[in-house]
């Protein structure tokens, strides 16, 4: 049944377009009702059609005989049937041969079928081909409008009713010398076609020498492939070397000529080529080239309606699940209940102020550091609850910082002014100490390939260790600050530090160029996004600000609201594509905004001293964890649970997340 409602909305949305499409078309062949009884035939003949395209439509689903596009189309056919103006004709009109070099594509894991679209109506051009008419308040171009929805109908199979489309509106999808190239190409007539391909619009020669080159070495293909050593040979020589483009494919292709048919390869993939490419292949790769105002890009109607759907999640302030059913009748629409805002668990483990908590990359752990001088390891479980896993002590202050492997597998910690010590997270051992005669370590963080340790000193460098504690390199000068934070990009290319009160600095490893952020206010603290192109930055002035660090450096959002006057308080992006910002606050609070229009989206209550750090499951976006004064760290998930999975869900979990630890319940 969801496969008949997900094809009943396509079918109904196309209609609906059909006939706004129509309603203002200045060619129709639609009889024009002028007296107040016609009119009231017309809404009478609209109305009676669509009930029986309703009824019958009804009928096939019951019977589960609604399966092929033929069946599709006897609907579609019904609401759209004064294309032809005839009220009560069921007969199409006169039949001519249209061809379409478009197969119909199985779109949403086989929803519509394929089907031959060869045989179909030719669309009846005319003069103006919808001339400079615009339509809707963006002012589109009506002729590119009906362009592309024809595009639509002949993807999905439905080649009788783009014909009718085109002929009723008079805009056909392609011009007749587009038409004959492609028909040209799917009939082999490749001189025919190279000169088509001059007359076709296209002013970049570049383009048309490279379609040229495409549409000659498919020929020569063809040639070897039948054994026509001499003409394969003429056509090298002759027609593609003359072209002096892609002179390594040229060549090539010469040595295709020298070896035996069974020893051809493709020369792009190494791999043994029995025969050459398909023809349709061939247009779709010739279509990638040319302007889209010549051949319509492939699916362009489903990308701009992908596109606008992806634009609505965007704009949605509480998009924060791909769970929901998309549905093109209805602006897409989240409630607040996916924001993860309620404390479904307390974590009372530590036994002094929780300083700073991370969760593992996959989700299935969550550290927690306090100035008690312990690390505490916990698991996610696989209903959403967190449960206490092992205790790390050895250090003798407070531990401000951790940073975990890139396997998950091991973790650092840094005491204040201390040491770094790396720790096994399954067994809780100690597997190595490290530190610097006469100096105190204030920052660690791991390489991406995890064979390497990083660290701030207080002397204001950075050192690089190896696993086994070698120190590897040590970059010297006002590198960090006593209270510094430490990062390094994904790709192990950039390390992040803070160098000065209000300066962050970038550091190239290869190049050694430094670039830097310059705030007017002192820095507190900064997280990198995950996909190493945003700097959240939090400053003392109770302001966070986002950063564009790629390429050029600049600012390009600022969040305020949460509360900071004594104490680091640390921020992170999270939820679904990290579409949100949270931070800690002095006033025992946790401040989420939505990080596309900036807007406070939640306040959440529940701690009684400081929230000092704000960890978000990376792959759980309903699963929110913060750590405070008050010497516990709570969990947050969302209020209550989606309809449809209330039932299913309900004993697995008992907090109202929809994702476990990296999973779906």
């Amino acid at each position: 049944m969801e496969l008949l409602e997900a094809k009943n909305q396509i079918i109904s949305f196309l209609s609906l377009v059909l006939y706004s499409s129509s309603s203002s078309s200045s060619s129709s062949t639609t009889p024009v009702y002028t007296t107040e009884q016609d009119t009231q035939k017309k809404v009478y003949f609209f109305h009676r059609q669509e009930l029986k395209a309703t009824s019958l439509r009804s009928k096939l689903v019951q019977q589960n005989r609604l399966t092929t596009h033929r069946d599709l189309f006897l609907i579609l056919y019904g609401l759209n049937a004064h294309f032809m103006g005839g009220v009560e004709d069921d007969e199409p009109p006169s039949k001519r041969v249209k061809t379409s070099f478009r197969e119909p594509k199985d779109l949403s894991n086989g929803l519509f079928l394929k089907e031959s679209a060869s045989c179909s109506l030719m669309a009846r051009p005319l003069a103006s081909q919808g001339g400079d008419e615009v339509i809707g308040s963006r002012r589109i171009k009506k002729v590119e409008f009906v362009r592309v929805i024809a595009d639509a109908l002949y993807s999905l199979g439905y080649s009788k009713t783009g014909a009718y489309l085109e002929e009723e509106s008079g805009i056909t999808l392609h011009s007749p010398t587009v038409s004959t190239f492609i028909q040209q190409i799917l009939d082999g007539n490749w001189d025919g076609s190279l000169d088509s391909l001059h007359k076709i619009g296209i002013a970049d020669e570049s383009i048309i020498k490279s379609a040229s080159f495409i549409i000659l070495q498919q020929k020569f293909f063809e040639l070897l492939d039948h054994e026509k050593l001499m003409e394969a040979l003429k056509t090298l020589r002759t027609e593609i070397s003359p072209l002096s483009v892609h002179a390594n494919r040229v060549r090539e292709l010469s040595f295709f000529i020298l070896c035996s048919k069974s020893r051809i390869t493709d020369g792009s993939s190494g791999q043994q080529m029995a025969k050459p490419k398909a023809r349709s292949e061939l247009l779709e790769e010739l279509q990638k080239m040319f302007p889209p105002t010549v051949i319509i890009p492939d699916g362009r109607l489903l990308q701009l309606v992908e596109q606008a759907l992806d634009l609505q999640r965007v704009d949605c302030l509480f998009h924060n699940s791909d769970d929901g059913e998309t549905s093109l009748f209805i602006d897409h629409h989240c409630g607040r209940d996916q924001i993860p805002s309620q404390t479904v668990q307390i974590l009372h483990e530590h036994r002094d102020e929780v300083w700073y908590l991370q969760f593992s990359h996959n989700g299935k752990y969550l550290a927690s550091s306090s100035s008690d001088g312990s690390a505490i390891i916990w698991k996610v479980n696989l209903d959403g609850k967190v449960s206490f896993k092992r205790r790390l002590v050895g250090h003798h202050k407070p531990i401000s910082n951790i940073s975990w492997s890139p396997d998950d597998r091991q973790i650092l910690t840094c005491g204040v002014e201390e040491v770094v010590r790396r720790w096994d997270v399954s067994s809780g051992e100690c597997l190595h100490v490290y530190e610097k005669a006469l100096l105190g370590l204030i920052s660690c963080s791991w390489s991406p390939d995890g064979k390497c340790v990083f660290s701030g000193v207080t002397d204001k460098s950075i050192i690089i260790w190896d696993l086994d504690g070698k120190e590897i390199e040590c970059l010297k000068g006002q590198k960090t600050i006593k209270i510094s934070d430490l990062q390094i990009t994904s790709d192990g290319k950039s390390i992040i530090t803070i160098s000065k009160e209000t300066t962050i600095l970038l550091i190239d490893r290869e190049s050694k160029t430094e670039r830097r952020i310059e705030e007017e206010q002192m820095i507190v603290s900064f997280t990198l996004s995950r996909d190493n192109k945003y700097l959240l930055v939090s400053l003392m002035n109770e302001e966070l600000h986002l950063w564009s660090i790629e390429g050029r450096i600049e600012i390009v959002a600022k969040f305020k609201g949460h509360k900071r006057s004594r104490f680091i308080v640390r921020a992170c992006f999270g939820g679904l594509e990290q579409a949100f910002i949270a931070s800690g606050s002095e006033d025992s609070q946790v401040y989420i905004w939505h990080r596309g229009s900036r807007e406070l989206i939640e306040t959440l209550r529940g701690h009684s001293g400081a929230v000092n750090c704000v960890s978000w499951n990376p792959v759980n976006p309903h699963m929110l964890a913060s750590a405070s004064d008050d010497r516990s760290i709570r969990i947050w998930g969302l209020k209550q649970l989606n309809p449809k999975q209330k039932g299913k869900e309900k004993q697995a979990s008992s907090n109202g997340v929809h994702y476990s630890n990296g999973a779906t319940i």
